[in-house]
């Protein structure tokens, strides 16, 4: 199983304002940036997001996951019945969801939503973190990173550069 973290965030490392909102981040979408998660999200066959990213993404006009999403959430316990056979509610650690998505058959797990991010990285549970960076300054938000109790060394794989000026940098964990 391996575990893929791929993210937006300003060039003063925040993933949404304070109170969730993307637009900074949406004026720079792109059929070079669009064909990029497209590549991505088709290894995917899982997503794991927090309840922050669930309710940001019920405001959006359409589903646009193809895969099961995990919610992990001890806040909402309820499921739209539209969505019933696309997302699921789950509260469970890192560590004891990966063993059940595993014992379920998943293999290439998407972690997606700042505080999941950090609750797999403070675990050392993700094998790929890929960070596209808006050259923007928004000052204040929701920070990706949080603070962890060990390092995490991380070996640079490759970075892209876009024509909009997003640079997306690939990280895998060193496992040596």
């Amino acid at each position: 199983m391996k575990t893929h973290a791929y993210i937006g965030t300003s060039l003063d490392g925040f993933i949404a304002r304070k109170e969730g909102e993307i637009d900074w981040l949406i004026q720079f979408d792109s059929p070079e940036t669009s064909q990029s998660y497209t590549e991505f999200i088709s290894k995917i066959d899982a997503i794991v997001i927090g309840r922050g990213t669930f309710e940001k993404i019920l405001t959006f006009p359409d589903w646009f996951y193809q895969q099961k999403v995990f919610v992990l959430s001890s806040q909402i316990k309820h499921i739209p019945e539209s969505l019933k056979e696309k997302a699921t509610v789950l509260l469970m650690p890192p560590k004891e969801l990966l063993l059940y998505l595993s014992q379920n058959g998943y293999t290439n797990i998407y972690i997606d939503g700042g505080k999941v991010i950090q609750s797999f990285l403070k675990e050392n549970l993700l094998d790929e973190l890929i960070i596209t960076t808006v050259p923007i300054l928004i000052g204040e938000g929701i920070p990706l990173f949080g603070g962890l109790d060990h390092n995490i060394t991380l070996k640079h794989i490759q970075t892209n550069v876009f024509s909009n000026g997003l640079v997306m940098s690939r990280y895998e964990k060193n496992n040596g």
